[in-house]
């Protein structure tokens, strides 16, 4: 009987989370038939009133204090206002992913989504070698996996499942309808993501969240960790590396913008340095959020300073002491891979 209940306990967040299964496929037919504007307007109202009563709202601002401590207060809560505005139509705007996406460089009619840096996109599915693409969570992040499978550029999108199961089943149904490649961040994926770029590919990674046993970057004035990842292939395979980013425009409108490749910093030997590869991309995305605060993802928990890297001083040498904290096998498989 102990053992029945310990099962029970153990399993009950799971076995909830297939009981919204029906609730959430009930939301995304409401979400197509009502189309995609007055969903993505439904799911705005919804976010911006329920947004702001919920623990997440609490981890924004206190994010938004941090990166802008002398901005007026008033303005950090319409920022967080227009986060949750942003993530409300994020989510109705999953029902419609494979509508969003209509741009044509051939069309004289108005589209829905404008391409920004075309050209570059062109040389990156063209050169005949693999390449690497970072993002962040703006606007509708979705969008350039989306672009990339429209227009023959080999690419595969690096994901993390959603913890609910609900939600993860959801989202892979509607990614793979609608977007190339996928490779979730789950153990013994950097084998996959490895023989991407192997096979002459193209690997994208949403770069501005939290990983555990990252490396140390600045982001908007304070220190935080980010997946090496991308940073460590660029060094082993020596390939470009782009970023893009999703502008939200009014009247449901979209512009994608495809950055040049970037100018990463390398060491006396040439070779890419993987922190300072690392703290140039994420210097990209913080010019995107300081242009737009309010379509990034206020409510993760992207500084935690006691998962910093601590420092032990030893008798005349310094050495790096890592505190202990939850493996992320994909960090340390990559670290022993490339």
């Amino acid at each position: 009987m102990l053992r029945l209940a310990l099962i029970l306990r153990r399993s009950f967040p799971r076995l909830a989370g297939f009981a919204m299964i029906p609730l959430i496929r009930g939301l995304v037919w409401l979400a197509r038939a009502l189309g995609p504007d007055r969903a993505t307007a439904f799911g705005a109202a919804l976010l911006r009133t329920v947004g702001p009563l919920l623990p997440a709202h609490r981890t924004a601002m206190a994010n938004l204090r941090g990166a802008f401590p002398d901005m007026p207060e008033a303005e950090r809560k319409r920022i967080a206002l227009e986060a949750w505005d942003n993530l409300g139509r994020t989510g109705a705007e999953y029902a419609h992913l494979d509508a969003l996406f209509d741009f044509d460089p051939d069309s004289t009619e108005p589209m829905r989504t404008e391409v920004a840096g075309i050209e570059h996109f062109a040389t990156l599915r063209d050169d005949g070698q693999p390449g690497l693409i970072f993002s962040a969570h703006l606007a509708n992040w979705e969008l350039p996996a989306i672009c990339a499978a429209k227009f023959g550029l080999d690419a595969t999108a690096v994901f993390r499942p959603p913890n609910n199961p609900a939600a993860a089943r959801l989202v892979q149904e509607v990614r793979r309808r609608s977007m190339g490649g996928l490779a979730a961040s789950t153990p013994g994926a950097v084998f996959a993501m490895r023989d991407v770029v192997e096979n002459g590919g193209h690997l994208g990674q949403l770069i501005d969240q939290h990983f555990t046993r990252g490396v140390v970057v600045d982001f908007m004035g304070r220190p935080c960790l980010a997946n090496p990842l991308l940073a460590k292939l660029a060094r082993h395979y020596d390939c470009p590396v782009h970023g893009v980013r999703v502008v939200r425009l009014p009247k449901g409108r979209f512009r994608l913008e495809l950055t040049p490749p970037l100018d990463l910093p390398r060491n006396a030997d040439g070779v890419i340095d993987v922190a300072g590869a690392m703290q140039a991309m994420t210097a990209v995305v913080e010019g995107w959020v300081h242009e737009n605060p309010g379509q990034w993802l206020w409510m993760h928990r992207r500084w935690r300073p006691d998962m910093l890297p601590k420092t032990r001083k030893q008798p005349n040498q310094p050495q790096p002491i890592v505190e202990p904290s939850q493996a992320n096998v994909i960090s340390q498989t990559a670290s022993q891979t490339l």
